[in-house]
């Protein structure tokens, strides 16, 4: 599904390049749930951006559904991620003039897509938001933005799904549930399932955890199994 082949990121600073990522090759497979790990300043969010297409690389090529985005421009790019691609970002990223179902709305209504207010109502019951449908960005709490902005990211049912320390402004147990509601919708969708996190819990429950350090792959594994008497993730969302 996600096939990377020698890539690289770096970026100038006062006359020097600055290498944030070394040339690396990965290949995640359709359905794989990955979890990216590192150090701040190791590369995990500008790997994912890459992946997303937000920014362009340094060298290499990108190979996602079949398809290298490395040579395409900006329209193309947009196009293909409404179509191929969710983002779940740290901080929402919602819309403060628009309702909770409206923001769930939006990707789908780029696309005209037919029954897109349906589609939104199903999304926040799958998410547990049916009551808050009509609320603003504002009179929401930050884990309920938080399912707010993954109903949203999987709103045009994309066979990929990038999450970018989803739970980094939440508390635990709300991080938890989110992780939770995560796994679960993955599994649902049948959506490969990318998420960048610096949280050991959280990389347990993926199948494969990659670590990154000074922008080189320095581990690439499934998590080691918690122990028997372990608290397993939360399971409600």
């Amino acid at each position: 599904m996600i096939e990377l082949h020698e890539l690289s990121r770096s970026v100038t600073m006062g006359g020097r390049e600055l290498a944030i990522l070394h040339p690396l090759s990965l290949s995640i497979p359709r359905g794989q749930f990955v979890a990216i790990m590192g150090p701040s300043g190791s590369g995990k969010s500008t790997l994912l951006g890459l992946m997303a297409g937000l920014d362009a690389p340094s060298g290499g090529r990108i190979h996602i559904a079949g398809q290298a985005i490395t040579g395409m421009n900006e329209d193309a790019l947009a196009r293909f991620r409404g179509r191929h691609i969710g983002f779940v970002f740290q901080s929402f990223q919602l819309i403060p003039a628009l309702t909770a179902q409206e923001n769930v709305q939006v990707p789908l209504e780029i696309r005209r897509e037919p029954g897109a207010a349906a589609r939104a109502r199903e999304l926040l019951a799958e998410v547990g938001l049916s009551e808050r449908a009509q609320h603003y960005p504002a009179q929401l709490s930050g884990g309920e933005q938080q399912r707010v902005a993954i109903a949203r990211a999987f709103a045009c049912r994309p066979p990929v799904l990038l999450a970018d320390e989803p739970t980094g402004n939440l508390d635990s147990q709300t991080g938890a549930q989110i992780i939770a509601l995560l796994q679960r919708l993955h599994r649902e969708e049948g959506a490969t399932l990318v998420l960048v996190t610096h949280d050991p819990e959280i990389a347990r429950a993926a199948e494969r955890t990659i670590q990154l350090r000074d922008g080189r792959v320095v581990d690439d594994s499934a998590p080691a199994p918690q122990p028997a008497h372990a608290p397993a993730v939360a399971a409600g969302a």
